[in-house]
């Protein structure tokens, strides 16, 4: 993937690497989503969060990135931190002791985790990329989360429907990667600002990424009413 004159590489499982800076980026990790619904009678199995980090710890120990920069969304509110097991906790302060970690305000955690290690920043800008929350695609080289793309194709006969990176060439959306993140169409309206042309999207495979370009996708399948 080249995003304003940047190789990046983006990992199956939702990450997006770019070696020459060693710099490692995930989006919308939403700890703590399933704890949040619960306190409004919305129950989910409350194992999202300690997933979420099995999945990002081994990520971080398969690419050992210097530096890993989240995206914004990390928690799933203002109080998730308060929410975390002894155990989770203890395990996002294992990742942030062990590298350079930056925490990207995002609309759901504007404000950076307290005692869980790591730097909080707005956005950063770092060579030709714009690391932020959210794109506003009038800028080349952002790289952002925020939207949870998702997009389907047809194979064989057969839809395939995964979470996906969106790029462009000027700039990148990444899936979320959290747990119960959930995802929304590409096609959906919102990404319009941002990829106003044509676009590719890396959907996420059990072992790899899969390219398509846009006018191969369809619209996700319709949910049926309960």
């Amino acid at each position: 993937m080249l995003i304003n004159g940047a190789v990046l590489v983006p990992h199956h499982s939702g990450a997006l690497f770019w070696p020459e800076k060693s710099l490692l980026m995930v989006a919308d990790l939403h700890l703590e989503k399933g704890s949040s619904r619960a306190e409004t009678g919305r129950f989910l199995p409350p194992y999202d969060t300690t997933a979420t980090l099995r999945r990002l710890a081994a990520v971080v120990a398969a690419l050992d990135p210097a530096i890993v920069a989240c995206l914004g969304d990390s928690l799933h509110d203002p109080r998730a931190e308060g929410r975390l097991s002894s155990g989770d906790r203890m395990a996002i302060q294992s990742l942030t002791r062990s590298r350079e970690w930056l925490w990207i305000g995002g609309n759901h955690d504007p404000c950076p985790p307290r005692h869980l290690g790591g730097v909080g920043v707005t956005d950063l800008k770092l060579g030709p990329l714009i690391l932020r929350h959210q794109a506003g695609g009038r800028e080349a080289g952002e790289i952002a989360g925020h939207l949870h793309p998702k997009a389907s194709v047809r194979l064989r006969g057969r839809r395939l429907t995964r979470r996906c990176f969106i790029s462009d060439d000027l700039r990148a959306v990444l899936p979320a990667f959290g747990a119960y993140a959930g995802g929304l169409d590409v096609g959906d309206p919102a990404f319009g600002p941002i990829f106003p042309g044509s676009f590719k999207a890396y959907l996420l495979g059990r072992e790899d990424v899969h390219v398509f370009p846009s006018r191969r996708l369809v619209p996700l399948a319709a949910k049926h009413p309960r």
